[in-house]
């Protein structure tokens, strides 16, 4: 693996992980599935990020994420869209945030979680490899077929794809750049260069940036501004609660933990390519560097969200969030073939979340899982009757885009009057499954002093 300092400060955290790699290998053969009393018959030892005092950098950076005083209306801090208690993801169900300088604009996408990035690679457009972790050489025009299908335990085809970055349509590469994007977005924290400038001189920090701005920092606001960006970094890169790796799921890959039979049966239909198919996208393998897997190949889909009426910005008709190719300025003409593709994100605590899919159209686990088995096969479930009498499908994305649709890969291969590839009961069992993706387990022990499920 190729480390980048530059891209999400990997260095610092990445580098502990290097030592004494030996390769672990992937669920690979059938005889590594659970075995029958839930037990993992192939325990694998993790590499975890270490834990240590913060340095006084990563310090400064806490300081910052907690501070509402660097919005515009100084009630809203980082964590009040990234709340520690629920992930760094959104403590509600509302699938925006409401913020700007009065706090009543919405936001124009659902809040993604801040755990789990430090293994992001930077956006490109290169081959399929859900195994890597560092992306390959951008590609600034892309043209052609939309991708092939992809198969949970198959090796990627040869194909290009959309990959890396940060946000949903991957418009940041470090978590510097990410930063800066809700800090002066005009509906979340609406803060000004200005503003930020006249807060990290005067806040309770203030002295520690400057020591570590130096002179540079005194002769530049704009090396003080990149510095106290920095420090957010630093704190999001060096604090083990943004990657705990701490789930029942990791217990069970060490071979702490069994899973109970729903859970068991969840997680063979979840690597089942015929099935659920969940892991062609959420990889859940153990790296080859025995890095634990993180639940996301990094790469984009466009599914065909439903369009959701409670966003202001959907009333007008001609609107349409495009995704990746939204990204930049002549993204449609550049990226056209990926319009209408948004991240995969991380599974990584996606029991706790309230809010699903770009647009937060969705509301809880079972509703997302009946999507992906019944877009295609009942439509009428998802998507708005015009005056017509017909179902709207993909009524979010303009037809000239509908051939970038996932309509390939299993779940989402199906058409009206075909079998659903999986049932409700089965579905249900997947949903238990991701339950076991929440870090914080803690092990539980029978009456005669055994591991419990």
């Amino acid at each position: 693996m190729t480390i980048h300092s530059v891209h999400f400060l990997r260095l610092g955290v990445l580098g502990a992980l290097l030592g004494a790699m030996i390769p672990a290998g992937a669920r690979a053969a059938a005889s590594c599935d659970p075995a029958a009393d839930g037990r993992n018959p192939c325990p694998q030892v993790l590499q975890r990020p270490v834990s240590g005092p913060l340095s006084e950098m990563a310090r400064i950076g806490q300081a910052m994420f907690h501070d509402p005083g660097l919005s515009a209306s100084g009630k809203v801090s980082c964590a009040s869209c990234h709340d520690p208690a629920a992930h760094y993801g959104p403590r509600g169900g509302a699938a925006v945030f409401l913020g700007g300088e009065d706090l009543t604009r919405q936001g124009h996408r659902a809040i993604p979680t801040l755990t789990y990035l430090e293994r992001q690679p930077p956006f490109s457009i290169g081959p399929d490899d859900p195994a890597a972790e560092d992306a390959p050489p951008p590609v600034v025009a892309v043209s052609g077929p939309p991708p092939a299908a992809k198969s949970a335990g198959a090796a990627g085809a040869a194909r290009m794809v959309p990959q890396g970055g940060l946000f949903w349509d991957g418009r940041a590469d470090t978590l510097q750049q990410q930063a800066a994007g809700p800090l002066y977005d005009p509906v979340e924290m609406a803060s000004t260069p200005e503003k930020v400038l006249d807060r990290i001189r005067h806040a309770p920090y203030a002295p520690a940036l400057a020591d570590m701005a130096g002179v540079p920092g005194q002769r530049s606001p704009q090396f003080l501004l990149a510095e106290a960006l920095f420090a957010l970094a630093r704190y999001q890169t060096e604090d083990r609660s943004f990657h705990p790796y701490s789930s029942k799921f990791d217990a069970w890959l060490e071979g702490r933990a069994r899973l109970t039979p729903q859970e068991r049966r969840g997680y063979l239909l979840f690597n089942d390519p015929k099935k659920g198919n969940c892991a062609a996208c959420h990889v859940d393998n153990v790296s080859a560097d025995r890095l634990p897997p993180v639940f996301t190949d990094h790469q984009y889909e466009a599914l065909g969200a439903p369009r959701n009426a409670d966003l202001v910005q959907n009333r007008d008709p001609s609107f349409h969030d495009l995704g990746v190719c939204k990204r930049q300025p002549d993204g449609e003409k550049v990226l056209g073939p990926y319009c209408g593709m948004f991240a995969t994100p991380t599974l990584r605590n996606v029991a706790t979340r309230h809010v699903f899919f770009h647009n937060g159209v969705f509301h809880d686990l079972d509703r997302v899982l009946d999507f992906y088995v019944l877009r295609d096969i009942d439509p009428a479930k998802f998507y708005p009757r015009g005056a017509d009498g017909r179902i709207g499908v993909q009524d979010d994305l303009p037809e000239r885009y509908c051939a970038n649709l996932d309509t390939a890969d299993a779940p989402l291969d199906r058409h009206p009057g075909d079998a659903p590839a999986l049932s409700e009961d089965e579905r249900h069992a997947i949903v238990a499954f991701l339950g076991t993706l929440t870090d914080g387990w803690k092990e539980r022990r029978d009456g005669r002093g055994r591991s419990a499920p």
